[in-house]
């Protein structure tokens, strides 16, 4: 049951509205001065706190400011004598969610706690429902979906996690080949030991031979002591090779060798090491399409695509957006100790309509901007239109210059619209045809022809 605090120094308004609340089914407990409020907000969590701005001891703005400098999260409804509207709106600006003045019918407060009540109910919610939504589709730290080819990724890594078969991760930059590397090794028998990555276009392509398998001392000029190699490092672990594309066909034929004998020679080294790795390979190149144009080996090709997991584009998991910033929020909220609840309704269509070329790296650092720009507890369109282009949401017909057939045209038009406002409603609904066609006036019926006609 939910308890609020009424501080209010007139005793008559404060036994009214203890008594009309308790009728609203609230626990309340009310005092007197703002001395006794204070010690009631520190000492019992309370929902919510109605106060007078004008007490005895303490005043309500005074009250208030505990709110923030104890990360309380109490709601407050301050009350004022003057009908001051510099008072209210330095409320409003400490976090108050909302005032009224004397005189006040007793209906238009309980209108409003019964509001803000209800709100942080679905709030509270929300939150158990997100955390428990996240767990479902969350394999792993920044790996979650809920998405049909996001939960076929799942799928993948749990039937493959735990056997050594190389496995080849595919996506565009942006996408996550790092996280679902991880997510492998670490629901691996191998979680124990190291996790590997080495950018095979980040390092020289000369010193590419000595970071995976190490140098012998006196192997080249500068070589003063021996040298440990990735792969040596990795031992009992996994090894992850990003960009594997860019790797030179020397060294190809080496990491082939590698993976035929399971062992590696220094450079320098007359004698080999058995290594115990596992070998994962990332690409946002079509590796097959690399074998084809003579720039990667055929056999290597097939030694390290033994599995294969092809990670979506962002844009082509859509349905993960509101998922995903839950987490980036929540993920960021602990790093940057802020209390953000969310992004309002504008900012959540904008981050649903825009193409995110960047894919899930590129929505993560839109989210940690914008949570450290936000001043408030919801982000809105002013922290997030410097990173990307607002899109419209007006629907653009474009007529071509020679079009003369007017019954042609408006026909066009018509399917154009219908498919976007469609599209949006569906946005809108979750994805939920029944509510979509509520939304657009139609039958369930007739909205399910028109799916199924224009391939929606």
């Amino acid at each position: 049951m939910q308890r609020l605090l009424v501080i209010e120094d007139e005793g008559h308004l404060r036994e009214v509205l203890i008594y009309l609340l308790e009728e609203e089914g609230y626990l309340v407990d009310g005092v007197k001065d703002g001395i006794e409020g204070e010690n009631r907000i520190l000492s019992m969590a309370y929902d919510l706190v109605i106060t007078d701005i004008k007490l005895p001891g303490k005043d309500g703005l005074s009250l208030l400011e505990l709110k923030e400098k104890h990360h309380l999260n109490t709601a407050f409804v301050l009350i004022t004598s003057y009908g001051s509207v510099e008072s209210a709106v330095e409320a409003i600006k400490m976090g108050a969610e909302e005032y009224v003045t004397k005189p006040f019918r007793n209906d238009d407060l309980i209108r409003i706690v019964n509001r803000i009540m209800k709100y942080r109910q679905m709030e509270r919610e929300n939150k158990v429902y997100r955390q428990a939504l996240e767990e479902k589709y969350k394999f792993s730290e920044n790996v979650i979906g809920k998405s049909k080819a996001m939960r076929n990724v799942f799928d993948i890594i749990e039937k493959v996690a735990s056997y050594d078969a190389s496995v080849l991760i595919s996506g565009d930059s942006g996408t996550g080949k790092e996280m679902i590397a991880r997510a492998l090794h670490f629901n691996s028998p191998r979680h124990k030991h190291h996790f590997v990555p080495i950018n095979c276009a980040a390092i020289p392509e000369n010193l590419l031979e000595s970071e995976f398998f190490g140098y012998a001392k006196g192997a080249f000029t500068g070589a003063v002591g021996e040298k440990t190699g990735l792969f040596q490092q990795a031992e009992g672990g996994t090894i992850l090779l990003d960009e594997i594309s860019e790797m030179s066909h020397s060294l190809q034929v080496k990491l082939l060798r590698v993976l035929q004998d399971k062992e590696v020679r220094k450079v320098g080294a007359l004698e080999t090491s058995v290594v115990d790795v596992r070998i994962l390979a990332a690409t946002n190149k079509q590796l097959k399409e690399e074998v084809e144009k003579g720039n990667f080996r055929e056999d290597l090709y097939y030694r390290l695509n033994v599995v294969n997991i092809d990670l979506p584009s962002l844009q082509q998991r859509k349905e993960d957006i509101p998922l995903l910033i839950d987490h980036f929020i929540d993920k960021y909220n602990q790093r940057y100790q802020r209390r953000v609840k969310g992004v309002n309704r504008e900012v959540m269509t904008a981050l649903l309509q825009y193409s995110w070329p960047g894919n899930v790296r590129e929505l993560e650092h839109i989210i940690e901007s914008a949570l450290t720009l936000c001043e408030g507890e919801w982000i809105d369109l002013r922290h997030i239109q410097d990173k990307i282009q607002i899109q419209s949401n007006e629907i653009d017909i474009m007529i071509p210059q020679e079009e003369r057939n007017l019954k042609r045209t408006l026909e066009k038009a018509k399917i154009k619209i219908e498919k976007e406002m469609i599209r949006r409603a569906l946005e809108e609904t979750d994805q939920n045809r029944t509510e979509a066609a509520r939304l657009l006036g139609i039958s369930h019926r007739s909205l399910m022809y028109k799916i199924s006609d224009y391939e929606i």
